[in-house]
């Protein structure tokens, strides 16, 4: 379990089934620990120092962004279980890549458009919370195809926020609790107008 706020960055040496990352500083990590690397929760396999190394199964390449050497990339450590929540139960587990298709930036502060795939609409809300490559932030506006979300210039700093520009491809992860509402409501409702309703959105033919 993590809760989206970043910890330091790191930057990819090597890609492949079998990665290698540098982090900026060395956070104690061995074998078998958990690591959120931009968002998805990998299973550290050897550690030298700063540098991390990792094996990444098929589909987890096939839900995230694509690791390539020089890219840099936002790290979590899982949270022990006596710590405290300062952004969102996040899981590690990516739902999909979306695209940042504006940024807008004033005074330090960025507000930043995502487009995602319609299935996952009924998964977020105003107001709610959304993990961007590891990010715990709220969305802040929200169409049937994008959402904005507001930065301030501490994670800008902090993250990889700074360097999204149009085009960026980002992991997303929509919030846990979402999931089994919409969940509950398929299996438990028997309107079928509202199952009917849940159900184009997850097929995407809403």
């Amino acid at each position: 379990m993590f809760t989206g706020l970043i910890e330091c960055i790191g930057t990819v040496k090597k890609a492949g089934s079998r990665f290698q990352i540098e982090a900026e500083r060395d956070l104690g990590m061995k074998s078998g620990d958990s690591l959120a690397v931009n968002g998805s929760c990998l299973t550290v396999t050897k550690t030298d120092g700063r540098n991390l190394f990792f094996d990444v199964s098929p589909e987890t390449f096939r839900r995230i962004v694509t690791p390539i050497p020089g890219m840099k990339i936002n790290l979590e450590r899982s949270m022990p279980a006596e710590g405290r929540f300062h952004g969102h139960f996040v899981t590690g587990h990516i739902d999909a890549v979306g695209i940042v298709t504006k940024v807008k930036r004033t005074s330090g502060f960025s507000e930043i458009a995502i487009s995602f795939t319609r299935e996952y609409s009924v998964l977020l809300v105003e107001k709610g919370s959304v993990t961007v490559s590891g990010i715990s932030l709220t969305v802040a506006s929200l169409t049937e195809r994008d959402f904005t979300v507001a930065v301030i210039p501490e994670t800008i700093k902090a993250t990889t926020a700074g360097e999204w520009k149009p085009g960026y491809p980002v992991n997303l992860e929509f919030d846990i609790i979402g999931k089994y509402v919409t969940r509950a409501a398929l299996a438990a409702h028997s309107n079928e107008s509202l199952r009917e309703y849940l159900e184009q959105y997850q097929s995407g033919r809403g």
